[in-house]
């Protein structure tokens, strides 16, 4: 997120110089703050002074940037630490899964790079790997979370087969023509609830065959990515690439968004994940 022009204003009050301790601002206002109580003028001079000062600092290009450049670190270790905390959720072999397609990624990255300096448009490629990750993750821990809600609610020893074979006899059982009403209406009432057990089985059992499908597929992009990176005639060609794989999830994205509120999986925690950058582990997949 980019910082406002009350962040900069507030940044340039507190701004200090290296070497020095003390901001140079509070000292201009320590002074003029004791030389008022001789002269009142000297208050009027010192507010003049201060709202000069911060606007000239406050608009100055070169500051701005470096506290740019400030905020974006910030932010990064931020939406980083709520990336560690998701992934620590997980189980052990989806934390497996994961910790190999994110050394995957950056292999990507570290060839083109080749232990040289970072070609222009790999750090683009970065953010797009970053993007692939975070919705990886996100399918991860839905499964993760759907797998938890099925165990919690199925009976010990009481298979799908099992509750259809008491349909059936329950549906034998409502054929019996000297059946009194009430009996006939809790037998019926009995065989829609368990229909509907059947039905919430086969739909779980469902999403976790699409969950699996989506992550195979989000796995196969990577490697795919990763054999045209070798080819590719330029990093920026193969940043428009994998933007192109992260546009074809977008209805993976809203899927998981309805799953949240089935399920309550993963919360929403970052608009955007952290940008995947190089380091060494990346040699570790090669």
């Amino acid at each position: 997120m980019k910082p406002s022009f009350s962040d900069y204003v507030r940044e340039a009050f507190h701004a200090r110089p290296i070497g020095m301790f003390v901001p140079p601002n509070w000292v201009g206002l320590g002074v003029f703050g004791l030389l008022g109580f001789l002269n009142p003028g000297f208050w009027v001079m010192g507010v003049g002074l201060e709202l000069a000062y911060l606007g000239v600092l406050a608009t100055n290009k070169r500051f701005q940037r470096l506290i740019d450049a400030t905020f974006l670190g910030k932010t990064t270790k931020g939406r980083q630490e709520m990336v560690n905390d998701l992934v620590s959720q997980l189980g052990p072999e989806g934390l497996k899964r994961y910790r190999n397609l994110e050394m995957r990624c950056r292999a990507i990255l570290e060839q083109q790079s080749r232990g040289g300096p970072i070609p222009s448009g790999v750090e683009s490629q970065g953010e797009g790997l970053s993007r692939l990750l975070w919705v990886y993750l996100r399918l991860q821990l839905t499964r993760q979370a759907i797998e938890r809600i099925v165990r919690e609610t199925e009976e010990p020893r009481e298979d799908s087969g099992r509750i259809e074979e008491r349909i059936r006899a329950l549906e034998t059982r409502l054929k019996e023509a000297d059946l009194t009403e009430d009996l006939r209406r809790s037998l019926a009432g009995q065989m829609e609830i368990l229909q509907q057990r059947v039905e919430k089985r086969k739909e779980a059992r469902d999403k976790l065959a699409f969950l699996d499908a989506e992550l195979t597929r989000i796995q196969e992009q990577v490697e795919l990515v990763r054999e045209q990176a070798v080819l590719a005639a330029s990093p920026e060609a193969l940043s428009q690439r994998i933007d192109q794989i992260t546009t074809t999830l977008g209805g993976t994205n809203q899927w998981i968004r309805e799953q949240q509120q089935i399920y309550g999986a993963v919360e929403d925690l970052l608009a955007e994940p952290p940008p995947l950058s190089l380091d060494a582990r990346a040699k570790q997949s090669q």
